[in-house]
């Protein structure tokens, strides 16, 4: 005899885990309410929420889904067709390589892997202890001072692999004195 279970109760707005606090999901109804239509909003609702959580992650999709009562497979093509948008969370710096093509002809390429090198992670990886996030990004729009890097918003110029352990280490350097700062932080 095959068990039949019956349908579960549950809370259509509410996300499934309690990753966030639930006023990060207010804030994100306050915004969706005050549009005039949700009728073709998905992408600036999705960069709202973006904005909101630091990423997109599969409750947050739903959550949205179910506000706007669209499927969630429509949420997720969007999100996953756009390279805007994540869905893991991000380190808390983001090294963006620009991979335009002045920068790709002056060694790009060559910039990126020796990033991902010294990092041990890919394209669109965090690394372990959550500090980087690598991206290889199509312009960063600085093409006379290509290969270009970009560290959150401060950009790199002609750019050189031998370069690359002074930038991580002006990062790094950076969150140890931050630390040293922090009652109980490292010393």
């Amino acid at each position: 005899m095959i068990a039949i279970t019956k349908p579960q109760e549950i809370d259509v707005m509410m996300p499934a885990g309690e990753e966030f606090p639930k006023e990060k999901y207010e804030e994100l109804n306050v915004f969706i309410e005050s549009l005039e239509t949700t009728k073709g909003a998905l992408i600036e609702i999705l960069h709202k929420a973006q904005h909101i959580f630091g990423y997109l992650p599969r409750d947050v999709q739903l959550y949205i889904a179910r506000k706007l009562g669209i499927p969630g497979a429509e949420v997720f093509g969007v999100v996953s067709f756009y390279s805007y948008f994540s869905t893991k969370p991000s380190g808390k710096h983001t090294i963006s390589v620009c991979m335009g093509t002045a920068c790709f002809v002056r060694g790009a390429d060559k910039i990126v892997e020796k990033f991902k090198e010294k990092l041990g992670i890919e394209a669109n990886e965090t690394t372990q202890d959550g500090l980087f996030t690598i991206k290889d990004v199509r312009c960063i729009g600085a093409c006379g001072l290509a290969p270009v890097v970009m560290v959150d918003n401060k950009v790199f110029g002609r750019v050189k692999a031998e370069d690359i352990d002074g930038i991580l280490d002006l990062y790094r350097t950076k969150e140890m004195q931050h630390a040293d700062k922090i009652p109980g932080g490292a010393k």
